[in-house]
């Protein structure tokens, strides 16, 4: 039943809302590869250009995430250490 409903939103959407803009997320045009072409004419008109720059705002909610998503890291990891610890000294070696 999941399956029928999501063929009819997929076939629901019209061919305005699925417009390709043009953008280049991640070329594939890479040297080295079979399907290398050099000098590609047909490149997207902003290929190769520089991403917007971020606002300051913006940076420190970056740097502000990855400080938690760090500092959780370091606490798991050292939780586990620590019930690690504690194990060995109660139970494996005694």
């Amino acid at each position: 039943m999941k399956q029928d409903t999501q063929n009819e939103w997929i076939s629901d959407l019209s061919q305005d809302q699925m417009e390709d803009d043009g953008r280049t997320y991640a070329d594939m045009n890479i040297e080295g590869m079979p399907w290398y072409v050099p000098g590609d004419e047909n490149r997207s008109p902003n290929a190769g250009k520089g991403q917007e720059k971020m606002s300051p705002r913006e940076v420190g909610m970056y740097r502000r995430a990855a400080l938690k998503a760090g500092f959780l890291l370091v606490l798991v990891y050292g939780g586990v250490f620590f019930l690690f610890l504690l194990f060995c000294d109660f139970i494996w070696f005694r």
